[in-house]
Protein backbone atom coordinates (compact mmCIF):
# COMPACT_ATOMS: atom_id res chain seq x y z
CA UNK A 1 0.00 0.00 0.00
CA UNK A 2 1.32 3.72 -1.02
CA UNK A 3 1.45 6.73 1.21
CA UNK A 4 -0.29 9.99 1.39
CA UNK A 5 3.17 11.43 0.02
CA UNK A 6 3.25 9.06 -2.81
CA UNK A 7 -0.48 10.46 -3.99
CA UNK A 8 -0.57 13.81 -6.02
CA UNK A 9 -1.23 15.35 -3.49
CA UNK A 10 -1.15 19.55 -3.05
CA UNK A 11 1.38 20.80 0.33
CA UNK A 12 -1.81 22.37 1.85
CA UNK A 13 -3.51 18.68 1.74
CA UNK A 14 -0.52 17.34 3.04
CA UNK A 15 -0.44 19.67 5.71
CA UNK A 16 -4.09 18.92 6.74
CA UNK A 17 -3.46 15.14 6.50
CA UNK A 18 -0.21 15.27 8.98
CA UNK A 19 -2.72 17.32 11.94
CA UNK A 20 -4.89 14.40 11.41
CA UNK A 21 -2.29 11.98 11.76
CA UNK A 22 -2.60 9.54 8.96
CA UNK A 23 0.18 7.77 7.38
CA UNK A 24 -1.63 5.49 4.68
CA UNK A 25 -4.89 5.98 2.55
CA UNK A 26 -7.30 3.21 2.54
CA UNK A 27 -7.59 1.28 -0.31
CA UNK A 28 -11.19 3.08 -1.34
CA UNK A 29 -8.79 6.21 -1.24
CA UNK A 30 -6.04 5.12 -2.59
CA UNK A 31 -7.81 3.74 -5.63
CA UNK A 32 -10.54 6.63 -6.77
CA UNK A 33 -8.19 9.07 -6.06
CA UNK A 34 -6.22 8.94 -9.84
CA UNK A 35 -10.07 7.93 -11.07
CA UNK A 36 -11.45 11.33 -10.19
CA UNK A 37 -8.93 13.37 -10.48
CA UNK A 38 -9.45 12.31 -14.14
CA UNK A 39 -12.90 13.61 -14.48
CA UNK A 40 -14.76 10.58 -15.22
CA UNK A 41 -17.90 9.57 -13.83
CA UNK A 42 -17.15 6.72 -11.14
CA UNK A 43 -19.01 4.79 -8.82
CA UNK A 44 -17.10 2.87 -5.83
CA UNK A 45 -18.91 0.13 -3.79
CA UNK A 46 -17.05 0.13 -0.25
CA UNK A 47 -17.58 -1.16 3.27
CA UNK A 48 -18.92 1.49 5.87
CA UNK A 49 -15.55 2.70 7.84
CA UNK A 50 -13.32 2.34 4.87
CA UNK A 51 -12.81 6.00 4.39
CA UNK A 52 -15.04 6.86 1.49
CA UNK A 53 -15.82 10.61 2.62
CA UNK A 54 -11.92 11.63 2.14
CA UNK A 55 -11.87 8.87 -0.88
CA UNK A 56 -13.87 11.56 -3.03
CA UNK A 57 -12.98 14.83 -1.44
CA UNK A 58 -9.30 14.12 -1.29
CA UNK A 59 -8.97 14.67 -5.32
CA UNK A 60 -11.93 17.36 -5.59
CA UNK A 61 -10.10 19.70 -3.19
CA UNK A 62 -7.02 18.88 -5.22
CA UNK A 63 -8.49 20.44 -7.87
CA UNK A 64 -10.60 23.05 -6.69
CA UNK A 65 -9.29 26.55 -7.34
CA UNK A 66 -9.99 29.58 -5.35
CA UNK A 67 -12.98 31.56 -6.67
CA UNK A 68 -15.13 34.39 -5.31
CA UNK A 69 -18.24 32.63 -7.58
CA UNK A 70 -20.83 32.89 -5.47
CA UNK A 71 -23.13 30.32 -6.77
CA UNK A 72 -21.52 26.23 -5.57
CA UNK A 73 -19.49 24.48 -8.02
CA UNK A 74 -19.64 20.92 -6.34
CA UNK A 75 -22.62 19.41 -4.52
CA UNK A 76 -22.13 15.99 -2.00
CA UNK A 77 -25.78 14.87 -1.52
CA UNK A 78 -26.08 11.97 1.28
CA UNK A 79 -29.07 10.87 3.13
CA UNK A 80 -29.56 12.14 6.51
CA UNK A 81 -28.84 15.54 8.67
CA UNK A 82 -26.68 13.64 10.99
CA UNK A 83 -24.37 12.58 7.77
CA UNK A 84 -24.65 16.58 6.67
CA UNK A 85 -22.92 18.10 9.55
CA UNK A 86 -20.14 15.36 9.65
CA UNK A 87 -19.06 15.29 5.75
CA UNK A 88 -19.15 19.47 6.49
CA UNK A 89 -16.86 18.61 9.61
CA UNK A 90 -14.54 16.29 7.35
CA UNK A 91 -14.31 18.44 4.60
CA UNK A 92 -13.18 21.43 6.93
CA UNK A 93 -10.46 19.14 8.44
CA UNK A 94 -8.96 18.31 4.88
CA UNK A 95 -9.57 22.33 4.03
CA UNK A 96 -8.03 23.66 6.98
CA UNK A 97 -5.28 25.11 4.87
CA UNK A 98 -7.69 25.81 1.73
CA UNK A 99 -9.33 28.83 1.52
CA UNK A 100 -12.61 27.06 0.69
CA UNK A 101 -16.13 27.62 1.75
CA UNK A 102 -18.34 24.84 2.69
CA UNK A 103 -22.06 24.70 3.69
CA UNK A 104 -24.76 22.12 4.38
CA UNK A 105 -28.25 22.22 4.30
CA UNK A 106 -30.72 19.94 5.35
CA UNK A 107 -34.55 19.83 6.43
CA UNK A 108 -35.88 20.42 10.21
CA UNK A 109 -34.70 23.69 10.35
CA UNK A 110 -35.26 27.49 9.37
CA UNK A 111 -35.38 27.20 4.77
CA UNK A 112 -34.79 31.02 4.88
CA UNK A 113 -31.50 30.98 7.18
CA UNK A 114 -30.27 28.69 4.81
CA UNK A 115 -30.99 30.95 2.18
CA UNK A 116 -29.16 33.60 3.20
CA UNK A 117 -25.98 31.23 3.91
CA UNK A 118 -26.54 30.58 -0.04
CA UNK A 119 -26.53 33.92 -0.46
CA UNK A 120 -23.23 34.56 0.56
CA UNK A 121 -21.46 32.17 -1.73
CA UNK A 122 -20.04 29.12 -1.18
CA UNK A 123 -17.85 26.46 -3.50
CA UNK A 124 -19.13 22.90 -1.89
CA UNK A 125 -22.87 22.52 -0.89
CA UNK A 126 -23.60 19.08 1.32
CA UNK A 127 -26.95 18.42 1.49
CA UNK A 128 -30.33 15.82 1.90
CA UNK A 129 -32.22 15.43 -1.04
CA UNK A 130 -35.52 17.28 -0.18
CA UNK A 131 -34.08 20.31 1.39
CA UNK A 132 -31.12 20.93 -1.62
CA UNK A 133 -34.61 20.19 -4.05
CA UNK A 134 -36.51 22.98 -1.86
CA UNK A 135 -34.21 25.50 -2.61
CA UNK A 136 -33.57 25.07 -6.41
CA UNK A 137 -36.91 25.38 -6.74
CA UNK A 138 -37.29 28.61 -5.25
CA UNK A 139 -34.69 29.60 -6.96
CA UNK A 140 -32.11 30.70 -4.14
CA UNK A 141 -29.85 28.04 -5.33
CA UNK A 142 -28.35 27.94 -8.74
CA UNK A 143 -27.35 24.41 -9.99
CA UNK A 144 -26.51 24.95 -13.46
CA UNK A 145 -22.90 25.97 -11.77
CA UNK A 146 -22.41 22.22 -10.35
CA UNK A 147 -19.23 20.86 -12.30
CA UNK A 148 -18.86 17.66 -9.70
CA UNK A 149 -21.95 15.71 -8.03
CA UNK A 150 -21.39 12.99 -5.29
CA UNK A 151 -24.08 10.61 -3.91
CA UNK A 152 -22.40 9.03 -0.84
CA UNK A 153 -24.69 6.65 0.63
CA UNK A 154 -27.06 6.42 -2.20
CA UNK A 155 -28.62 2.84 -1.68
CA UNK A 156 -30.44 4.12 1.87
CA UNK A 157 -31.07 6.81 -0.01
CA UNK A 158 -32.98 4.69 -2.71
CA UNK A 159 -34.18 2.62 0.35
CA UNK A 160 -35.63 6.45 2.28
CA UNK A 161 -37.55 7.34 -0.85
CA UNK A 162 -35.57 9.60 -2.46
CA UNK A 163 -35.61 8.29 -5.59
CA UNK A 164 -38.26 11.14 -7.19
CA UNK A 165 -36.00 13.96 -5.62
CA UNK A 166 -32.75 12.71 -7.24
CA UNK A 167 -34.38 11.99 -10.43
CA UNK A 168 -35.42 15.80 -9.97
CA UNK A 169 -32.07 16.86 -9.12
CA UNK A 170 -30.48 15.43 -12.28
CA UNK A 171 -32.89 16.98 -14.53
CA UNK A 172 -31.83 20.49 -13.37
CA UNK A 173 -28.71 20.13 -13.35
CA UNK A 174 -26.34 20.75 -16.20
CA UNK A 175 -25.17 17.63 -18.51
CA UNK A 176 -21.45 18.41 -18.81
CA UNK A 177 -20.47 17.44 -14.78
CA UNK A 178 -18.64 14.26 -13.30
CA UNK A 179 -20.84 11.99 -11.41
CA UNK A 180 -19.30 10.52 -8.30
CA UNK A 181 -21.13 7.79 -6.66
CA UNK A 182 -20.65 5.85 -3.58
CA UNK A 183 -22.69 2.96 -2.05
CA UNK A 184 -22.20 0.02 0.42
CA UNK A 185 -24.18 -2.34 -2.10
CA UNK A 186 -24.85 -3.12 -5.59
CA UNK A 187 -28.46 -3.63 -5.69
CA UNK A 188 -30.96 -3.30 -8.46
CA UNK A 189 -32.38 0.42 -8.00
CA UNK A 190 -28.31 1.42 -7.64
CA UNK A 191 -27.92 -0.37 -11.36
CA UNK A 192 -30.63 1.55 -13.08
CA UNK A 193 -29.39 4.96 -11.59
CA UNK A 194 -26.31 4.61 -12.67
CA UNK A 195 -27.33 3.30 -16.23
CA UNK A 196 -29.59 6.29 -16.75
CA UNK A 197 -27.51 8.75 -15.52
CA UNK A 198 -23.67 8.04 -15.68
CA UNK A 199 -21.25 8.21 -18.86
CA UNK A 200 -19.17 5.10 -19.22
CA UNK A 201 -18.60 5.27 -15.28
CA UNK A 202 -15.33 3.45 -13.80
CA UNK A 203 -16.57 1.40 -11.70
CA UNK A 204 -14.72 0.41 -7.52
CA UNK A 205 -15.53 -2.41 -5.64
CA UNK A 206 -13.30 -2.89 -2.75
CA UNK A 207 -15.25 -5.58 -1.14
CA UNK A 208 -18.11 -7.60 -2.17
CA UNK A 209 -21.67 -6.87 -0.81
CA UNK A 210 -21.94 -8.87 2.12
CA UNK A 211 -18.52 -9.49 2.64
CA UNK A 212 -17.87 -8.53 6.96
CA UNK A 213 -14.74 -6.57 7.77
CA UNK A 214 -11.84 -8.83 8.83
CA UNK A 215 -11.34 -6.90 12.22
CA UNK A 216 -15.06 -7.73 13.23
CA UNK A 217 -15.65 -10.49 15.48
CA UNK A 218 -19.37 -11.89 15.90
CA UNK A 219 -21.00 -13.77 17.97
CA UNK A 220 -25.03 -14.43 18.33
CA UNK A 221 -27.59 -15.15 21.07
CA UNK A 222 -30.82 -17.01 20.58
CA UNK A 223 -33.45 -14.83 22.79
CA UNK A 224 -37.18 -15.68 24.08
CA UNK A 225 -38.64 -12.64 23.54
CA UNK A 226 -37.97 -8.30 23.60
CA UNK A 227 -38.05 -8.36 27.55
CA UNK A 228 -35.61 -11.20 27.89
CA UNK A 229 -33.11 -9.61 24.96
CA UNK A 230 -33.60 -6.21 27.45
CA UNK A 231 -32.57 -8.57 30.60
CA UNK A 232 -29.58 -10.36 28.32
CA UNK A 233 -28.49 -6.77 27.27
CA UNK A 234 -28.37 -5.52 30.91
CA UNK A 235 -26.73 -8.48 32.45
CA UNK A 236 -23.81 -7.58 29.36
CA UNK A 237 -23.34 -3.68 30.16
CA UNK A 238 -22.09 -4.28 33.51
CA UNK A 239 -18.93 -5.29 32.07
CA UNK A 240 -17.94 -1.46 31.64
CA UNK A 241 -14.46 -2.31 30.96
CA UNK A 242 -15.03 -4.81 27.75
CA UNK A 243 -18.29 -2.56 27.22
CA UNK A 244 -16.87 0.14 27.13
CA UNK A 245 -18.46 2.05 24.07
CA UNK A 246 -21.92 0.56 22.70
CA UNK A 247 -23.85 1.39 20.19
CA UNK A 248 -27.46 -0.94 20.37
CA UNK A 249 -29.67 -0.78 16.65
CA UNK A 250 -33.33 -1.53 16.94
CA UNK A 251 -35.81 -2.47 13.95
CA UNK A 252 -38.25 0.92 15.02
CA UNK A 253 -39.04 3.97 17.27
CA UNK A 254 -41.44 2.33 19.26
CA UNK A 255 -38.50 -0.41 20.17
CA UNK A 256 -36.49 2.13 21.06
CA UNK A 257 -38.10 4.25 22.94
CA UNK A 258 -39.13 0.97 24.89
CA UNK A 259 -35.65 -0.53 25.26
CA UNK A 260 -34.28 3.46 26.11
CA UNK A 261 -37.15 3.10 29.23
CA UNK A 262 -35.70 -0.14 30.55
CA UNK A 263 -32.24 0.23 30.28
CA UNK A 264 -32.96 4.17 32.04
CA UNK A 265 -34.20 2.39 35.02
CA UNK A 266 -30.27 1.34 35.68
CA UNK A 267 -27.97 3.04 33.15
CA UNK A 268 -29.72 6.58 33.54
CA UNK A 269 -26.38 8.91 33.05
CA UNK A 270 -24.49 6.61 30.66
CA UNK A 271 -27.42 6.25 28.29
CA UNK A 272 -28.95 8.43 25.42
CA UNK A 273 -31.26 7.43 22.07
CA UNK A 274 -31.78 8.39 18.61
CA UNK A 275 -34.34 8.16 16.09
CA UNK A 276 -36.45 10.41 13.73
CA UNK A 277 -39.26 11.34 16.23
CA UNK A 278 -36.22 13.35 18.44
CA UNK A 279 -35.87 16.80 17.40
CA UNK A 280 -32.73 17.49 15.76
CA UNK A 281 -31.11 19.39 18.23
CA UNK A 282 -31.67 16.39 20.87
CA UNK A 283 -30.48 14.30 18.07
CA UNK A 284 -27.19 16.08 17.29
CA UNK A 285 -26.47 16.28 21.25
CA UNK A 286 -27.15 12.79 22.06
CA UNK A 287 -24.64 12.09 18.89
CA UNK A 288 -22.23 14.43 20.34
CA UNK A 289 -22.52 12.95 23.88
CA UNK A 290 -21.96 9.47 22.92
CA UNK A 291 -18.97 10.57 20.24
CA UNK A 292 -17.24 12.30 23.15
CA UNK A 293 -17.47 9.62 25.58
CA UNK A 294 -19.71 11.57 27.87
CA UNK A 295 -22.66 8.80 27.56
CA UNK A 296 -21.21 4.43 26.72
CA UNK A 297 -24.87 3.52 25.31
CA UNK A 298 -26.20 4.61 22.54
CA UNK A 299 -29.75 3.48 21.27
CA UNK A 300 -30.60 4.17 17.43
CA UNK A 301 -32.45 2.69 14.98
CA UNK A 302 -31.17 2.30 11.58
CA UNK A 303 -31.58 4.78 9.59
CA UNK A 304 -30.21 7.73 12.15
CA UNK A 305 -27.11 5.88 12.61
CA UNK A 306 -26.50 4.93 8.96
CA UNK A 307 -22.97 6.44 7.78
CA UNK A 308 -22.06 8.05 10.99
CA UNK A 309 -18.51 7.91 11.68
CA UNK A 310 -18.03 7.17 15.34
CA UNK A 311 -14.91 6.78 17.21
CA UNK A 312 -13.71 3.71 19.09
CA UNK A 313 -17.24 1.81 19.62
CA UNK A 314 -16.44 -1.41 21.34
CA UNK A 315 -19.39 -3.10 20.30
CA UNK A 316 -22.49 -3.01 18.39
CA UNK A 317 -25.37 -4.88 19.59
CA UNK A 318 -28.21 -6.14 17.49
CA UNK A 319 -31.29 -5.93 19.23
CA UNK A 320 -33.29 -6.87 16.72
CA UNK A 321 -32.37 -8.93 13.58
CA UNK A 322 -32.83 -6.55 10.75
CA UNK A 323 -35.11 -8.10 7.91
CA UNK A 324 -33.08 -6.62 5.20
CA UNK A 325 -29.41 -8.81 5.70
CA UNK A 326 -27.73 -5.36 3.89
CA UNK A 327 -28.17 -3.52 7.06
CA UNK A 328 -26.34 -5.87 9.19
CA UNK A 329 -23.62 -5.45 7.30
CA UNK A 330 -24.10 -1.66 7.68
CA UNK A 331 -25.13 -1.96 11.19
CA UNK A 332 -21.67 -3.72 11.84
CA UNK A 333 -19.31 -1.54 10.27
CA UNK A 334 -20.16 0.87 12.80
CA UNK A 335 -17.31 -0.84 14.90
CA UNK A 336 -14.10 -2.09 13.60
CA UNK A 337 -13.08 1.35 11.65
CA UNK A 338 -9.69 2.70 11.18
CA UNK A 339 -8.27 -0.62 11.68
CA UNK A 340 -9.28 -1.00 15.28
CA UNK A 341 -11.01 -4.07 16.46
CA UNK A 342 -14.49 -4.64 16.87
CA UNK A 343 -16.90 -7.01 18.14
CA UNK A 344 -20.66 -7.77 16.79
CA UNK A 345 -23.41 -9.19 18.91
CA UNK A 346 -26.63 -10.69 17.71
CA UNK A 347 -29.96 -11.53 19.36
CA UNK A 348 -32.51 -13.08 17.51
CA UNK A 349 -36.10 -14.76 18.35
CA UNK A 350 -37.37 -18.15 17.12
CA UNK A 351 -39.36 -15.85 14.65
CA UNK A 352 -36.06 -13.82 13.73
CA UNK A 353 -34.24 -17.38 12.71
CA UNK A 354 -34.73 -17.05 9.17
CA UNK A 355 -33.64 -13.13 9.17
CA UNK A 356 -30.02 -14.31 10.57
CA UNK A 357 -29.94 -17.66 8.25
CA UNK A 358 -30.42 -14.56 5.52
CA UNK A 359 -27.65 -12.18 7.11
CA UNK A 360 -25.18 -15.41 6.76
CA UNK A 361 -26.20 -16.44 3.54
CA UNK A 362 -25.06 -13.26 2.33
CA UNK A 363 -21.76 -13.36 4.37
CA UNK A 364 -21.19 -16.80 3.63
CA UNK A 365 -20.38 -17.69 6.92
CA UNK A 366 -21.59 -19.19 10.14
CA UNK A 367 -22.57 -16.57 13.05
CA UNK A 368 -20.91 -18.28 16.14
CA UNK A 369 -23.69 -19.05 18.77
CA UNK A 370 -22.68 -18.20 22.82
CA UNK A 371 -24.90 -20.17 25.35
CA UNK A 372 -27.89 -17.98 27.05
CA UNK A 373 -26.28 -17.38 30.36
CA UNK A 374 -27.96 -18.87 33.42
CA UNK A 375 -28.00 -16.02 35.74
CA UNK A 376 -30.12 -13.87 33.26
CA UNK A 377 -33.66 -13.91 33.99
CA UNK A 378 -36.44 -15.38 31.16
CA UNK A 379 -38.92 -12.67 31.22
CA UNK A 380 -42.78 -13.92 30.94
CA UNK A 381 -43.61 -10.33 29.50
CA UNK A 382 -44.28 -10.05 25.76
CA UNK A 383 -44.66 -6.51 23.64
CA UNK A 384 -48.28 -5.85 22.61
CA UNK A 385 -46.72 -7.23 18.81
CA UNK A 386 -45.22 -10.13 20.62
CA UNK A 387 -48.87 -11.14 22.30
CA UNK A 388 -50.56 -13.44 20.64
CA UNK A 389 -54.26 -12.09 19.01
CA UNK A 390 -57.52 -13.34 21.04
CA UNK A 391 -60.15 -14.60 19.21
CA UNK A 392 -63.02 -14.40 20.86
CA UNK A 393 -65.66 -17.37 19.74
CA UNK A 394 -68.52 -16.43 21.81
CA UNK A 395 -68.81 -12.77 22.16
CA UNK A 396 -72.82 -12.01 21.78
CA UNK A 397 -71.63 -8.63 20.14
CA UNK A 398 -69.91 -10.38 17.21
CA UNK A 399 -71.89 -11.48 14.50
CA UNK A 400 -70.70 -14.95 13.06
CA UNK A 401 -69.46 -15.08 9.61
CA UNK A 402 -71.95 -17.37 8.50
CA UNK A 403 -75.14 -16.32 10.15
CA UNK A 404 -78.10 -15.68 8.00
CA UNK A 405 -78.89 -12.26 7.39
CA UNK A 406 -82.24 -10.60 8.01
CA UNK A 407 -85.10 -9.34 6.15
CA UNK A 408 -83.73 -6.03 6.37
CA UNK A 409 -80.72 -6.59 4.61
CA UNK A 410 -82.72 -8.44 1.73
CA UNK A 411 -84.99 -5.69 1.59
CA UNK A 412 -82.27 -2.98 1.71
CA UNK A 413 -80.09 -4.86 -0.72
CA UNK A 414 -83.08 -4.96 -3.11
CA UNK A 415 -83.78 -1.33 -2.85
CA UNK A 416 -80.63 -0.57 -3.97
CA UNK A 417 -80.33 -2.71 -6.92
CA UNK A 418 -82.64 -0.52 -8.86
CA UNK A 419 -81.85 1.67 -11.17
CA UNK A 420 -83.02 5.61 -11.48
CA UNK A 421 -85.39 5.58 -14.88
CA UNK A 422 -85.81 9.20 -15.01
CA UNK A 423 -89.20 9.28 -12.64
CA UNK A 424 -92.75 7.94 -12.71
CA UNK A 425 -94.07 10.93 -14.87
CA UNK A 426 -91.77 10.03 -17.80
CA UNK A 427 -92.23 6.70 -17.39
CA UNK A 428 -96.04 6.74 -17.53
CA UNK A 429 -95.65 9.73 -20.70
CA UNK A 430 -93.71 7.43 -22.54
CA UNK A 431 -96.03 3.93 -22.35
CA UNK A 432 -99.06 5.96 -23.17
CA UNK A 433 -97.78 7.87 -26.34
CA UNK A 434 -94.82 5.72 -27.36
CA UNK A 435 -92.19 7.23 -29.76
CA UNK A 436 -93.00 10.78 -30.13
CA UNK A 437 -94.02 11.78 -34.20
CA UNK A 438 -91.51 13.57 -35.94
CA UNK A 439 -91.66 15.16 -39.20
CA UNK A 440 -88.57 13.84 -40.43
CA UNK A 441 -89.95 10.30 -39.56
CA UNK A 442 -91.98 9.37 -43.22
CA UNK A 443 -92.07 5.77 -42.34
CA UNK A 444 -92.99 6.32 -38.96
CA UNK A 445 -95.84 8.47 -40.01
CA UNK A 446 -97.25 5.74 -42.96
CA UNK A 447 -97.35 2.84 -40.57
CA UNK A 448 -99.48 4.67 -38.19
CA UNK A 449 -101.66 5.84 -40.80
CA UNK A 450 -102.62 2.54 -42.24
CA UNK A 451 -103.54 1.56 -38.59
Amino acid sequence: MSTFEELNLSKQLHYAIDDLGFVKPTPIQEQAFSVILSGKDMVGIAQTGTGKTFAYMLPILRDLKFSKQVTPRVLVLVPTRELVLQVVEEIEKLAAYINVRVLGVYGGTNINTQKQAIAQGTDIIVATPGRLYDLALSRALKMKSIQKLVIDEVDVMLDLGFRFQLMNIFEILQERRQNIMFSATMTEDVDALITDYFIAPAKISIAVSGTPLDNISQECYEVTNFYTKANLLIHLLKNKEDFSKVLVFVSNKKSADRLFNKLDEIYNDELCVIHSNKTQNYRIRSINQFDQGENRILVATDVMARGLDLDEISHVVNFDTPSFPENYMHRIGRTGRAAHEGKSILFFTEAETKAKEAIEKLMKIEIPSVDFPVEVELSEELTPEERPKEIEIENPHKKAVDDERGAAFHEKSEKNSKTNQGGSYRREIAKKYKKPRTRGDKNYNKRNKKK
